[in-house]
Parts: structure tokens; C-alpha cells; sequence
């Protein structure tokens, strides 16, 4: 399928030409006031979008096919798996992400098989009695698996999968309010809620996606593995070898601490020198140095060897991120700091809960009763309620939900103060056609997709979630607005993520909204949640999609194609996997250990606990509310940023440059320091020091010391060690974890300890069970 519409002048050569890169010189562009391209024994040191642009990923066109029978076909095929899978393993006990680059690499494999072993047109062309099928082979078989067939095959897989947040609240209501939900109405708005983002995104395209800047970090792995493969093998041969290379010794090496010696996802000297201190104290020691288990501990000091938890973002993150201006770092050791705090000093009750969990309790510490509370209308039974209480958070729930109010309301005062001139830049430049970015130039004989397909598109998926708003008890007026407010925050969430690796989570804001208009109605909540915060979410992932389409050269038209052929496709495959599970292993999800093939997720539990506590906003939120700090964080979080702007500019009139000391003042990203600040609120923490440690490596040393290694090597290393990884944890799973329904756990020893028997004392790391 051709797109283009003409040819362009020449681009400069791409980055495997080395004489252009030695010979190359810094380019003046403004980005954040840290000045022109650095360069260090002629390799450019990539600090920024611009860089990346320019320097990181080739601009190399073959103009190969991209939407063809086969790429459709085998797309579909693996987009049918892959989202099947990722909805199944929300049930399961072990956590396992269908990544990209495991789709990627399977794609690759089949569609090599394909044409290679399949016949082609040029098998039956000078056939006396076969000619006239030549044409027809040819469709089914055109030749070689080109780079932008195996990226429509891809990205049509991953666009599948992003569906299965939506269909998440519909299992929460069929899991803990038993409300079954009617299939047709339950598709259309999971449809409502990926298109309606994507139509957002369209729009937005001038500034979410076409710039240099809007580089989405954690996509360069991909990109990078998808030129290595296809690329000319003579330039690249290098680059193959350390792919395979290292991809094959990540998938070795990952069976140990996956499988054989998992105690190497959490060393932790302190909880090991514990062993024989009295209970009290390694009750302490576990609380602030265990972290090998999901809520142990805040995992101070615990490093992982385990790829799988670390993975390639920090290779990949930019350095105003984490690095040089330590934003995130920042941020985790203020959580180390607060969240201990909170629960030593008994603040918000915190010691009669457990240290870290995203579920509700009763004041005794119990969980709370909530079908007394709400009962089958999903509405507050009043009396009920005075019998049971109000519900009680952990006091690190509280600290996470401040943090991510305070995060929401510096996104938007940053991204309007600091960045808002670049966004004027943006659109001034598509009106212009003065884009500078080589590879939307490089794009520019493609014919580009209107904005008036997204529009419509709009409106399709507004009346789609019409349709099915009525079966939950959120108003036509509330729907409207949980829209709305999608709309508005999603340009914020999208430029934070595109340009900094990291989004601003955004679902407190989408929970405190409903819980201020439609008080005591918790499935209102929750809905409304869905239309606003999966918006967000789903258009940040459509949008990064969007710009691998732009780096390996996919016509903007067949990126629409594949987008919707594969939003379509994701809506119906993850309701039907997910209303299968719930109604056939509704008991064992309902039970709160599970077994050791089916559990309900704790994203289950963190959905129907905010929906719970934010439809009794009056009684938990209010002024005299137990939690009053926790909506004020949006105007505490915004206030820094607005005084962290007028430094700037002072420091601009007064000294003609903005930093105080060595800090630029503008690259202290407040928002990000505030999502961080609550980063170790729940989940695996284990891995913190050890994601530090790589980013301390990739970004601080390699990038700054070895620019050309880094260059070639950094993105891809990271792709292969992800892909080794995923594979091996693949296999695992229905070889001895017990997808396939039998578990084949190894033999207890020293390095794989009993941590989850009844008689069990330790976790993995030693530390105690609590």
C-alpha cells in the first residue's frame, strides 16, 4: 500500500555513516536553555530530543511496503494471542507483561518463515499453466519481511493489548458488586475509551508526536532493535551479533532469578545480619529494608540482579530525568524519608495497618465491609454505614494519594509556565511547514491523515460511550464531563511523558471529581474514572506508537488503519478472555489468597478502593475529613511550580542566565520530584537501587565518557536484555509456574527459601513475614 505523495531534497546521511558524524557540528537549538550539541572526540553526546533526532535513530527510508495482506495477517493473528495473554496474566499469580519487544521478536520470526518458505509471484510468473496465479501469490506472498511490514504487524499487536485497562472495571464491578455486564455495551465502551483518546492525539499531533523533542525514551529500545534487525547487515552486522548476543546470555542467565535462585531479586545484607535479632527489630528491618515481595518493604539498600523487575527504562530515561539534575532520585529519597516517618509517628493511624497496601480496613484493622455499606444498588446505605465506620487508609495509601495530587497540579502549572512557548512553537511550525525534526521532514512525501478523521472519530466514540453509560448509575451530564476532563489533562500528561519518559498519574484527580458530584455512588466512580483517566492513558500509548511510526518511516494513513484495525480487535478479545475468567474462577478470584493459577490482581483492589473512599469524599476529604491534605495537593503542588517560575525569570532579567549556583533552574522538574515522592507506596522495591545504579552507568558515565558506544550500543543492549528476559519468563510460565495448570516449583535451598508455605517465617530475602 503506496502513501507518498512525491519526492524530497536529499536528507543528510544516516547515523551509521561514521565520517558524518566525526565530521558534524553542534546545531544551535534551545532546549531548556542548555545550549548546542556537545560533542566529545567527534561523537555527539545524547542529551536531547533534538539528539536522538539527529543522531540516534538512522532516518534511513527503503520505501518498502508497509500494509499488506501479510502484515495484516499476521499481525491479527499475533494481536489475538498477545492480547488474550495480557488479559490472562491479570489473573494470575505471577506478573508477566507482553511486552513490545517480545511481540516484536515473534513477528519477526513468522514473517521471515513466511517469505521464506511460502511460494512467491516469481515461482508461478514464467509458469505455462500457473502464470495467471502469479498476481495472487504475489498478494500473499510479496517478497521480503521489509522493517515497516514487521512495524504495522507490531504496533497493531501492542495497540490490541491496551484495551485490557478499560475492561479492568468491568471486573471489578462483576467481582465485587456481582453485576454482570451486558457484552455489546461493555465493548463499545472500551472502544469509547481507546478511540476517544486516539482522536485526542490526532489532533494533537503538532505537538505530542511531530517534534524532535516528543521522543517517548522508553519506545528507543524498540526502534532500535527494529533497525538492527532489518538494516543493511554489512554496516550492522556488529549491532546483530551484540543483539543476539546479549539477548541470548539475558535469557540464560534470567532462569535463576526467576526460577532457581530467586533471592537474587532481593539481596538484602541488613535483613540477612538480622537473623538473630529479636522479633521486634526485624519486624523494623523488614518494613525499611525488605522489598523482595510486593508490599514488604521500602527496600532500602536491597538490589536486584533480576533484569525482568530492573528493564531498559533507565537505560533509557534522559538525563534531566534522572542523572545530572537527579529529579527522580530526588523524589525516592524525600519517599524513604516520608513514608517511614508516617508510620513511626503513627500518623493517619498507620500503625494499626500494615506498613504498605492499597486496600481499605475497618478501624480494627479488619478489611472493610463493603457490600453492608453500598449493598446491590451501589449507592451508601446511611444506617449501614454507621454501623460499619468510616474506612481507614494506610498511611502510605494517604502519603501516595497526596503525592500524586501534588504531581497533577505541578503537570499543569509547569507545562503552562515553562513550556507553553514551545507549544506556540509547535503549531506556528506546522503552519509554517518549518518542522525541523528530520524525520517528520523525512515524512513529508507520505500523505498525512486529516485532522478531520480523528474529529469524526471523536464524535463516534462519544456516542459509542453514550450508548453504554446508562447501564451504570453515572449520569449523562457526569459522562460528558469525565470526557471533558480527560480532554483537558490529556496534552498536559502526554507532553510530560513524551518528554521526560515519565507520566503524571492522573487517576486521583478522575476519582476526586465523581467523589465531589455524584457523592456515595462508588460504580459512578469508577466509570467515570474509566472515560477521563483511561483516556489519558490510552492516548500517552497511542501517541508514543504514533512517533515509532514517524522514526521508522510509516505512512501516517496506514498508522490510522492499523491503530483502529487493532482498538477494534483489542475490545473484543480482552471482554471475552476477561468475562470468561470472572464468571468461571469467580471463587477462587474472590478469595484473598487465590491459588497458585488464578488471583485477583491488586490493580483490581486499588480500583475498587479508590472508587470506595472517593464516593465518601464528604466524609473522608472534606475540611473536618480524616484526609483533607489529600485534595489540597493540587494547590500545593502547583504553588512551588508558580514560585519556581518567577525565580526563573528573575534570575533571567537579573543575570541574563537562569541558574542558581550550577542548577539551571528550569530543569528542577517539580512534578516529577512529586510522582517519585510516592513511588515506593506499593509494589516491588527491591529494584530502586538497582535502577539507580544503571541509570548512574548508562547516563552518567557511558553516555557522557563513550557518546559513540552509547550511541550504537545503549538502546540496543537494552531491547535485547528485555526481549531474553520476557522469553525466558514466557517459557517458565507454562513450563513450571503453572499456566498450563500444573506448578513445578524448584527444590527448596538456601538461595530459593520457603517464603510462601504456612509455616513459613522469611520472605525471599530473608527478611521476617509480618
Amino acid at each position: 500500500m503506496s502513501e507518498e505523495k512525491g519526492d524530497l531534497k536529499e536528507l543528510h546521511p544516516t547515523i551509521f555513516d561514521e565520517k558524518v558524524v566525526v565530521e558534524a557540528k553542534s546545531e544551535e537549538y534551545d532546549n531548556n536553555g542548555s545550549g548546542a550539541t556537545r560533542f566529545v572526540n567527534g561523537e555527539p553526546v545524547i542529551s536531547t530530543g533534538m539528539d536522538v533526532s539527529n543522531y540516534a535513530v538512522d532516518v534511513r527510508d527503503d520505501r518498502d511496503e508497509a500494509l499488506t495482506f501479510r502484515s495484516l495477517f499476521i499481525g491479527t493473528v499475533v494481536a489475538g494471542l498477545g492480547a488474550a495473554l495480557s488479559e490472562i496474566y491479570i489473573f494470575k499469580p505471577i506478573d508477566v507483561a507482553i511486552s513490545s519487544i517480545f511481540i516484536l521478536l515473534l513477528i519477526y520470526t513468522l514473517g521471515k518463515g513466511w517469505a521464506r518458505f511460502l511460494p512467491s509471484g516469481k515461482t508461478f510468473e514464467n509458469h505455462p499453466a500457473l502464470s495467471r496465479l502469479a498476481p495472487i501469490v504475489q498478494f500473499i506472498n510479496p517478497g521480503n519481511f521489509g522493517i515497516k511490514e514487521h512495524v504495522v504487524a507490531t504496533l497493531l499487536c501492542t495497540t490490541a493489548a491496551n484495551g485490557s485497562t478499560a475492561v479492568n472495571n468491568f471486573a471489578v464491578q462483576r467481582l465485587f458488586y456481582d453485576a454482570k455486564v451486558n457484552a455489546s455495551t461493555a465493548v463499545l465502551a472500551t472502544f469509547s475509551t481507546a478511540c476517544f483518546g486516539y482522536g485526542i492525539v490526532g489532533l494533537l499531533r503538532p505537538l505530542t508526536v511531530y517534534p524532535a523533542e516528543m521522543v517517548y525514551w522508553a519506545n528507543l529500545p524498540t526502534v532500535a532493535v527494529f533497525q538492527t534487525l532489518h538494516f543493511d547487515a554489512a554496516k550492522t552486522s556488529k549491532r546483530v551479533k551484540t543483539f543476539w548476543a546479549t539477548f541470548g546470555g539475558a535469557a540464560l542467565y534470567e532462569i535463576f532469578p526467576a526460577y532457581i535462585f530467586p533471592w537474587l531479586n532481593g539481596i538484602s545484607i541488613p535483613c540477612l545480619a538480622s537473623q538473630k535479632a529479636s522479633d521486634g527489630t526485624r519486624a523494623v528491618f523488614t518494613n525499611v529494608f525488605g522489598g523482595a515481595e510486593g508490599n514488604e518493604g521500602l527496600g532500602l539498600l536491597s538490589l536486584s540482579l533480576d533484569w525482568l523487575y530492573i528493564g531498559s527504562n533507565f537505560l533509557s530515561y534522559p538525563l534531566v530525568q534522572q542523572g545530572k539534575w537527579t529529579n527522580s532520585w530526588v523524589g525516592i529519597a524525600i519517599c524513604y524519608i516520608a513514608l517511614s516517618a508516617i508510620y513511626y509517628t503513627n500518623t493517619f493511624n498507620s500503625l494499626r495497618f500494615p506498613l504498605l497496601s492499597t486496600s481499605i480496613f475497618s478501624s480494627d484493622g479488619s478489611i472493610y465491609n463493603q457490600t453492608l455499606v453500598f449493598g446491590p444498588t451501589f449507592t451508601l446505605n446511611q444506617t449501614a454505614y454507621e454501623i460499619e465506620g468510616r474506612p481507614f487508609l494506610t498511611g502510605s495509601n494517604v502519603w501516595s494519594n497526596m503525592t500524586q495530587n501534588w504531581a497533577i497540579g505541578g503537570l499543569v502549572a509547569h507545562c503552562l509556565l515553562f513550556w507553553s512557548g514551545y507549544v506556540i512553537d509547535s503549531f506556528k511550525q506546522i503552519r509554517n511547514n518549518t518542522q525541523e525534526d528530520r524525520h517528520w521532514v523525512a515524512m513529508q512525501k507520505y500523505k498525512e491523515a486529516p485532522w478531520w478523521w480523528f474529529a469524526i472519530l471523536l464524535v463516534l466514540s462519544f456516542l459509542a460511550g453514550k450508548i453504554y453509560h446508562r447501564d451504570t448509575t453515572l449520569p449523562w451530564w457526569g459522562y460528558i464531563t469525565a470526557l471533558a476532563l480527560g480532554a483537558f489533562i490529556a496534552p498536559f500528561s502526554n507532553l510530560m511523558f513524551a518528554r521526560m519518559g515519565i507520566g503524571i498519574a492522573t487517576n486521583q484527580l478522575m476519582k476526586m471529581v465523581p467523589g465531589a458530584i455524584h457523592p456515595g455512588k462508588p460504580v459512578a466512580n469508577l466509570y467515570f474514572s474509566m472515560w477521563s483517566h483511561d483516556v489519558v492513558g490510552t492516548s500517552i500509548l497511542l501517541a508514543g506508537d504514533l512517533k515509532v511510526g514517524q522514526y521508522l518511516k510509516i505512512p501516517p494513513r496506514v498508522m490510522v488503519v492499523t491503530q483502529l484495525w487493532g482498538t477494534i480487535l483489542g475490545c473484543f478479545i480482552n471482554y471475552a478472555v476477561m468475562s470468561a475468567i470472572v464468571t468461571n474462577q469467580r471463587e477462587i478470584l474472590l478469595d484473598p489468597v487465590g491459588t497458585n493459577v488464578w488471583r485477583k490482581d491488586y490493580i483490581f483492589s486499588s480500583l475498587n478502593s479508590n472508587a470506595i473512599t472517593w464516593s465518601l469524599a464528604g466524609q473522608l476529604y472534606s475540611i473536618k475529613g480524616p484526609y483533607v491534605w489529600v485534595p489540597l495537593g493540587l494547590v500545593f503542588g502547583a504553588i512551588p511550580t508558580i514560585i519556581q517560575w518567577f525565580i526563573w525569570k528573575a534570575c533571567l532579567y537579573s543575570f541574563k542566565w537562569p541558574k542558581i549556583g550550577p542548577v539551571p533552574v528550569d530543569v528542577i522538574i517539580l512534578p516529577i520530584i512529586y510522582q517519585y515522592m510516592g513511588w515506593l507506596a506499593a509494589g516491588v522495591n527491591s529494584t530502586v537501587l538497582s535502577t539507580i545504579l544503571v541509570g548512574i552507568v548508562s547516563q552518567v558515565y557511558v553516555r557522557q565518557r563513550y557518546p559513540g558506544w552509547y550511541r550504537k550500543f545503549n538502546y540496543l543492549i537494552g531491547g535485547a536484555l528485555d526481549g531474553g528476559a520476557q522469553v525466558l519468563i514466557f517459557i517458565l510460565t507454562f513450563a513450571v509456574f503453572g499456566a498450563s495448570g500444573v506448578s513445578r516449583p524448584f527444590p527448596i535451598w538456601w538461595g530459593n527459601p520457603d517464603a510462601f508455605s504456612e509455616t513459613a517465617v522469611n520472605n525471599i530475602d530473608y527478611c521476617k513475614i509480618l
